[in-house]
């Protein structure tokens, strides 16, 4: 099972891909796009054209994980405009984007806070 966690290593990439793309095509683009191992056990967030479906890949020691969200209505709202080819973004932010809402707007309360 793909879990979350808040020590996740979750990369977003910024440019749309061809959903088509199955495990090695996503893969190659995580070394060639984003510089990144994709064996390395982080996931990697994708996102259609016209943004109703976003895909994550990961590699949990045996295996790939291809997971698909494809919006029965609408479009993902949120996804970030940076020169850059990829963004981090922790668990609690990838579970907001899949429930189509804006990570960056979300008033939560600080992922780590010492306990006095």
């Amino acid at each position: 099972m793909l879990q979350l966690t808040p020590q996740s290593r979750i990369f977003l990439a910024v440019h749309p891909i061809d959903c088509r793309k199955g495990i090695d095509g996503l893969a190659a683009l995580c070394r060639q796009t984003l510089a990144e191992n994709p064996l390395g056990g982080a996931v990697y967030v994708f996102r259609n054209r016209t943004g109703t479906t976003l895909k994550l890949l990961a590699y949990d020691g045996q295996g790939f994980w291809l997971c698909t969200k494809r919006l029965s209505q609408g479009r993902f709202r949120w996804w970030p405009t940076t020169s850059t080819p990829s963004v981090s973004l922790s668990a609690r932010e990838l579970t907001i984007l899949l429930w189509n809402g804006f990570p960056d707007r979300a008033q939560m309360a600080p992922e780590w806070r010492a306990v006095s």
